[in-house]
């Protein structure tokens, strides 16, 4: 993280001044929902500034305004539009991005008419981004943090973390479901991932899904890692509806519970901050375990 430089409203404004002139007249202000790997801010009313809050998150400016062009015609839900790359000034290191901006809200079940419907239409984005050529797309990597390529990236730290948590989760099950994912490996070609479809990344207007966002940890490989959101925002009948969606087979939705399973692990143990639409990780844990039990029974 930046320790030297503070990332607020005074910074930003000084680099639009100083790189995009044209836009110096906008107000720049902070958006309501920040995430993890960038600080975001309005400019004006139909921009959005972006700008990464550590080195290893500067190779996704470059690969969102490489390919997210090229994505969004094949889409059929909005996605960002890169408008601009700035450059490294008043003591912020790395290039940063503006981008257009879509109106609309994040996530929650209370912003949403038809939470099963939701989960249909979020299913068929992930299928439409699934069947878009993945030739010479962005593999697997540290750009993405291996979103999209094998579970054993993780496996020394999610057997170290369920050690950790032995005494609060049952460390015998998540072992099975953790190995139960490492054996159901992917064969198949490299497809369209987001890698981080979470609620803040997903945003609704008039109570249905208006755009996803946040391309950042996109890449191709595996898509199980696009299927996390069975277990942290959707259950019951829209998780169903999710499933019937996205038509993923059974070793598919075994590695989506690892991942699940990874994410959840590493929050609970480190008392991270999650987005408070979403259910807390120690319901997740306990839902991946249960389906596994049913599944293996």
């Amino acid at each position: 993280m930046i320790d030297a430089v503070k990332i607020d409203v005074a910074l930003v404004s000084r680099l639009i001044a100083a790189q995009f002139p044209q836009w110096s007249h906008l107000p720049v202000r902070p958006v309501a929902w920040d995430g993890w790997d960038n600080r975001t801010f309005h400019l004006g009313e139909d921009m959005k500034v972006r700008l990464p809050s550590a080195e290893h998150y500067v190779a996704q400016v470059k690969k969102e305004h490489h390919w997210l062009p090229r994505l969004a015609p094949l889409l059929p839900l909005p996605i960002p539009t890169p408008l601009a790359v700035g450059r490294p000034a008043f003591g912020y290191p790395w290039p940063w991005s503006i981008y257009g901006w879509i109106e609309g809200d994040t996530a929650s079940v209370e912003r949403i008419a038809d939470l099963t419907g939701f989960a249909t239409e979020l299913g068929r984005f992930l299928v439409a981004l699934q069947r878009i050529d993945g030739t010479n797309g962005p593999l697997a990597g540290e750009h993405n943090f291996f979103r999209g390529g094998p579970l054993s990236v993780y496996d020394a730290e999610t057997r170290h973390t369920i050690a950790a948590v032995a005494g609060k989760v049952d460390a015998g099950e998540a072992i099975d479901v953790w190995e139960a994912a490492l054996a159901a490996s992917w064969h198949g070609p490299p497809v369209w991932v987001h890698g981080d479809i979470a609620v803040g990344n997903l945003l609704v207007r008039d109570g249905g899904l208006r755009a996803i966002i946040d391309f950042g940890s996109s890449g191709v490989g595996d898509p199980a890692c696009d299927l996390v959101i069975a277990w942290t925002f959707f259950r019951g009948e829209s998780r169903d509806a999710f499933r019937a969606a996205v038509s993923a087979d059974s070793a598919t939705w075994a590695r989506a519970r690892g991942w699940a399973l990874w994410k959840a692990l590493i929050t609970f143990a480190s008392n991270g901050r999650t987005h408070p639409a979403e259910y807390p990780p120690r319901d997740v844990i306990a839902a991946v375990l249960a389906e596994h039990r049913q599944h293996r029974g």
